[in-house]
């Protein structure tokens, strides 16, 4: 059993995994027989295309902002090179659409200001804008190359899957496909149809496997990366560590309140009453009585205001830290607990509370609930975390959802991106394990 805090959600990872033309490519004959190839060579002649006007209009941008900038027009002109990425990629996530039914969204966040202007500063402050620059570059540049191969490839295919038809058409011409080698007539060209068409099944694939390489260089380039998401989430974290500050901070000036206010006026009330009871000591007045009683009740809610201030804040914990805190609270629990804390530096403030608190509670469930007739607690810190096993021989069989306060140890503990887990058979043992990173 485990409860941690977890935070997730990569959306269409199944689907980025496989696209759908590397789904068709894993059935060698079915592929060969379908529409894919068609559609794959059209999307590699429109990349092709496509690619030579994006080539040329980079080129252009380029040179003209570089040309003025001389006379200080050159940078309006280098500005509109990252929107002219940004359309590019729009063009390709529909042209994508061919070999690729599952939709590419758009990785943009809506500006927040209006205004050209600020439009353009908003645009060029994001990361997707200049990753679909850079898409456009490869679009412009590789892509085409290697399309260029694959069409030639299959051009050249298709020739000579139609050598007996050429030969017949151009007879009595002489034709050759190899150099100095004349065909003499349609029934011998068949060796050259052969190769034509194992030519257009290597080109078919040739342009599936472009086409994934692509959708893949797609999705890891104009695809959304959850950037503004990951921001929030950050923010949220930090926010929630604050409140978290803020808390602490406000149960800490509580303690001192209670310490230095209450606890004073009772303490004092008691000496009061005492001085009372020591003048009607001599009297059989059932003032005295009742002057006795009240001191007795004043003691009573003195010892209980202390455990409460104990309880929302040792001072133990704020002078000496969490081993001489746990130490202590050890000694006032009636099953034997062993304490080895080990510890190269004082915690910070936030996780020495977090873990004094996760003791108590582990403590208060083993003697409640558990049975246990021996207890271990064990700290260090690992590799910048702080580790903490808190052990029982009892039951077991302990259970968040039973109300025994570990989903709430758990929620403290996600408020510093720690982690709790639990592992309690029935028979026992129990042991809690906290890791907590200790730069939070």
């Amino acid at each position: 059993m485990s409860v941690t805090e977890g935070v997730g959600g990569a959306s269409g990872a199944a689907e980025r995994r496989h696209p759908a033309v590397r789904v068709a490519l894993r059935s060698p004959g079915r592929f060969l027989l379908s529409a894919w190839p068609l559609r794959c060579w059209l999307h590699v002649l429109g990349g092709v295309l496509f690619g030579a006007v994006v080539l040329a209009l980079l080129v252009a941008a380029v040179s003209l902002g570089v040309v003025l900038s001389a006379v200080g027009v050159g940078l309006l002109v280098l500005a509109a090179v990252p929107p002219l990425g940004i359309r590019v990629a729009a063009v390709e996530r529909r042209r994508l659409r061919l070999v690729e039914p599952a939709a590419l969204a758009d990785p943009h966040e809506p500006p927040a200001a209006h205004g050209p202007w600020r439009r353009l500063r908003h645009r060029v402050g994001e990361r997707a804008t200049w990753r679909e620059l850079g898409y456009a570059a490869l679009l412009a540049t590789v892509f085409p190359c290697a399309g260029l191969g694959v069409l030639a490839l299959a051009g050249l295919s298709a020739i000579l899957l139609a050598t007996p038809v050429v030969v017949w058409a151009l007879a009595p011409e002489t034709v050759m496909v190899i150099p100095g080698q004349a065909i003499p007539g349609p029934l011998s060209a068949w060796p050259f149809t052969l190769l034509g068409a194992a030519g257009l099944a290597l080109a078919a694939y040739a342009a599936g496997w472009l086409a994934v390489a692509q959708v893949r260089t797609a999705w890891f380039l104009l695809g959304p990366r959850g950037s503004g998401l990951t921001r929030r989430v950050l923010e949220l974290t930090r926010s929630r560590v604050r409140l978290a500050d803020a808390f602490e901070a406000e149960r800490c000036r509580i303690e001192r309140d209670l310490h230095d206010g209450a606890q004073q006026q009772l303490v004092a009330l008691t000496m009061t009453l005492g001085l009372a009871e020591m003048e009607l000591a001599d009297t059989d007045s059932r003032a005295a009585a009742l002057v006795t009683r009240g001191r007795g009740e004043a003691l009573r809610a003195l010892g209980q205001l202390r455990d409460l201030i104990r309880g929302i804040h040792p001072q133990v914990l704020t002078d000496h830290g969490l081993a001489a805190a746990v130490a202590e609270i050890a000694e006032r629990v009636p099953v034997p607990v062993a304490v080895a804390i080990d510890l190269p530096h004082r915690l910070p403030a936030l996780v020495e509370t977090t873990a004094y608190f996760t003791v108590t509670e582990a403590l208060a469930n083993a003697v409640k609930h558990s049975g246990a007739t021996k207890i271990g607690i064990e700290g260090r810190m690992a590799r910048g975390r702080f580790l903490l096993l808190i052990t029982d021989d009892g039951r077991g069989g302990a259970d968040p959802a039973a109300g025994t306060g570990l989903t709430g140890l758990a929620d403290r503990l996600a408020i510093l991106r720690g982690r709790l887990s639990v592992s309690s058979p029935a028979g026992g043992p129990t042991q809690l394990r906290v890791e907590v990173p200790c730069s939070v």
